[in-house]
């Protein structure tokens, strides 16, 4: 280890006590605390360099230095690379520093640094280029938001499969009182759903978010004008805040967020490694805990804790709570189909028939779906979760199709002219479905087999479903293709009298 050299304070302490009270060496080593070496070597020095005491006005501690240690602090006869250039070629993906040395040392061999050198000098040029400004938070201005690189496992207990929490945490720039939650996933729901309980957690809505890059805040990254997501920028609407994304590939932009991960990590994180979870109740509940632990615990830079402070600073800031709750939305593009229906989630939703092959916007909540064409509202329907269903309008259909419509009435009347079976077997498939329209196509196509195959067999073959308990098209013509059933029953046995056969009287 090369030993510290003597600051300069102590150096013109030493100057002081020869030239002005002209103390011996050993006394002057007692009073400045240094090796009688080293007091030695200090006015050796001093009389080297030319100077005289008192110290020429202006003379400042470098240029001092500079003079007293000039043999020790350069290397004569060397050159410094051209560091500017440098950092511009180690920029190229192929670049190293070692070859940027070798080609460093074609230029002048005999003036050139030996590559340990090289790299220390060009190093601490490269600490010199970066800069940190300090950043001063307001009360109840920013909030940090991000999400832990480590994730906490939750067990399924019946099949024993593993899915992995994401940790969410939000801290407030000025007090970093902070919150945490374990979320299903980082997809757009749980990522938009987590900031509500944080407002709901902080009890009021700061005026600024900083999210990380994520996909489910920004669509495209840049670093002067990031997209947001759409639902992103409507939340932000709804609690009216702001949202600026950290520059990407820049940490110090969410500083804040990134110590308080730090944090949550060693306290909350490490303290669960060895417990089980089952459920993601169980897992947020044990982090309240923890969280209330680490709000409540003092701080050493700061006086209180973070709940202290963000009672006394931050929440008094923060913009109050709207009076309703943010409700997840999920926005998609559809196209209509020739049938002037859109499909989201393996289920139709009618819009008006003259919208047929339009791009249109469809907003789902978790009751309604509302369906808008350049803005405008044109279709809403309760939400569904039937998949293979279909949710039509009267008024979305044409003129035409109302009027070759087949209403349930008329299904039965023509199910009644083959025979109480085949309107038994209508019956039961408009009661199938939740909407008797959804069975319609169904009725037709069974009561058309009586053109193929007869009336007296379809009925017959309706009849043998029902006594089947299995009243379906598929069953009914599987029964007219290779059944008896698609028979049609047979009339009471008469008697035969026939010289050739014996009666009963033929045994007695």
């Amino acid at each position: 280890m090369p030993r510290k050299r003597t600051d300069m304070k102590r150096i013109k302490d030493v100057l002081r006590l020869k030239f002005e009270v002209a103390l011996s060496l050993r006394d002057i080593a007692k009073c400045t605390r240094l090796g009688p070496s080293t007091v030695s070597e200090i006015l050796s020095r001093f009389k080297q360099s030319g100077l005289s005491w008192p110290l020429p006005e202006g003379l400042d501690d470098k240029s001092l230095e500079a003079m007293l240690y000039h043999g020790k602090t350069t290397n004569k006869g060397k050159r410094l690379p051209d560091f500017i250039e440098l950092h511009k070629e180690l920029k190229r993906p192929q670049m190293t520093k070692l070859l940027a040395w070798e080609e460093y040392c074609q230029e002048e061999p005999e003036t050139a640094y030996r590559y340990t050198q090289f790299c220390e000098h060009y190093q601490r040029w490269l600490k010199k280029q970066k800069r940190s400004m300090r950043q001063l938070h307001k009360a109840g201005d920013k909030l940090f938001l991000d999400f832990c690189g480590p994730t906490i496992p939750i067990v399924n207990p019946d099949t024993g499969e593993c899915r992995s929490a994401q940790i969410f945490v939000a801290t407030l720039g000025a007090t970093n009182y902070t919150y945490v939650e374990a979320c299903e996933s980082q997809k757009q729901e749980s990522w938009l759903m987590a900031h509500v309980r944080a407002f709901d957690f902080f009890g009021g809505v700061p005026k600024l978010l900083i999210p990380d890059n994520l996909k489910a805040a920004v669509t495209r990254t840049d670093k002067h004008q990031p997209v947001l997501q759409e639902n992103y920028a409507r939340l932000a609407r709804h609690y009216s805040t702001a949202i600026m994304p950290a520059r990407p590939y820049k940490p110090k932009d969410k500083a804040k967020v990134e110590n308080a991960v730090l944090i949550v990590e060693r306290w909350i994180l490490l303290r669960l490694r060895h417990k089980v979870f089952y459920t993601l109740a169980a897992l947020n509940q044990e982090i309240r805990v923890l969280l209330d632990d680490l709000n409540n615990r003092p701080q050493r830079l700061h006086p209180g804790s973070r709940r202290e402070l963000f009672e006394a600073i931050d929440k008094p800031a923060l913009n109050p709570l709207p009076s309703s709750r943010y409700e997840y939305i999920d926005t998609r593009q559809a196209k209509v189909g020739p049938d002037y229906h859109v499909l989201y989630l393996k289920h139709a939703y009618s819009v008006p028939h003259q919208l047929v092959g339009e791009r249109l916007t469809l907003e789902a909540t978790a009751n309604v779906v509302r369906i808008y064409h350049y803005g405008k509202q044109v279709s809403q329907h309760p939400r569904s979760h039937k998949e293979g269903g279909f949710t039509t309008l009267k008024e979305h259909m044409p003129e035409a199709h109302l009027k070759a419509r087949w209403s349930p009435s008329r299904l039965l009347s023509w199910g009644e002219n083959i025979g109480p079976g085949a309107r038994k077997v209508v019956e039961q498939q408009l009661n199938s479905r939740p909407h008797p329209e959804q069975a319609i196509k169904t009725c037709l196509a069974t009561l058309s087999l009586g053109k193929q195959y007869g009336d007296a067999q379809l009925e017959a073959a309706c009849q043998k479903a029902l006594l089947l308990e299995r009243p379906h098209r598929p069953v009914i013509l599987n029964l007219l293709k290779h059944t008896q059933g698609g028979k049609p029953p047979e009339t009471e046995d008469i008697p035969v009298h026939h010289p050739n056969l014996r009666g009963q009287d033929y045994y007695q």
